[in-house]
């Protein structure tokens, strides 16, 4: 991982108080491999790379963890109201990503960063979270390269048969429009 990109990336998280809040709110439910990910991540750094910063999240604060014991969709609801509670003003979407391995049709993941090397777009596949010392640590099985230059990039696992679904979300979510120099990159190198 490049250190640069790391150190920009937690400083645009530390200087933005609504990020931090959702960071030691996430914290505070001790959950084990437990990280904030995807667009909370990616949209704080593109949106500072298009002079945007200070951006309230735009989508889903997406809070990932990992037990293989408790995978009932239940329970990730049951975290997602607390979580609610604290703070209703965001969206937050909780998910054990030890059953999502179900829903997308892989082998069983073994960790949020195995998880993650199954997720539609290189720039996505990213997670922060709080370690104990109130630290920001840093999750990106594929770097933040893709992320930094603005390289929007399907993920190894969307490259063949679902590589539609990398191209819906392309679409759906207005990523070029909402963030205009990014650049789409169609093929894994």
């Amino acid at each position: 991982m490049n250190p640069q990109y790391k150190e920009n990336l937690i400083a645009i998280l530390q200087n933005d108080p609504v990020r931090m809040k959702c960071l030691h709110l996430v914290k505070a439910l001790t959950l084990p491999d437990c990280w904030v990910a995807a667009g909370f991540v990616r949209d704080a750094v593109w949106d500072s790379l298009h002079g945007l910063s200070m951006m309230s999240p735009w989508g889903d604060s997406d809070v990932v963890w990992f037990d293989a014991g408790q995978t009932q969709v239940a329970t990730d609801g049951l975290i997602e109201r607390a979580l609610r509670k604290q703070a209703p003003e965001r969206r937050w979407s909780v998910k054990n990503q030890a059953r999502m391995h179900i829903r997308n049709h892989d082998a069983p993941y073994t960790n949020v960063a195995h998880a993650m090397r199954h997720w539609p777009e290189t720039a996505t596949a990213i997670a922060v979270r709080l370690n104990n010392d109130g630290h920001i640590e840093v999750n990106a099985p594929f770097g933040l390269t893709d992320l930094f230059q603005l390289t929007l990039r399907p993920g190894p696992s969307f490259q063949g048969a679902k590589k539609p679904v990398f191209d819906e979300r392309v679409r759906k979510k207005k990523w070029l429009f909402r963030y205009p120099q990014l650049q789409l990159v169609r093929e894994i190198p």
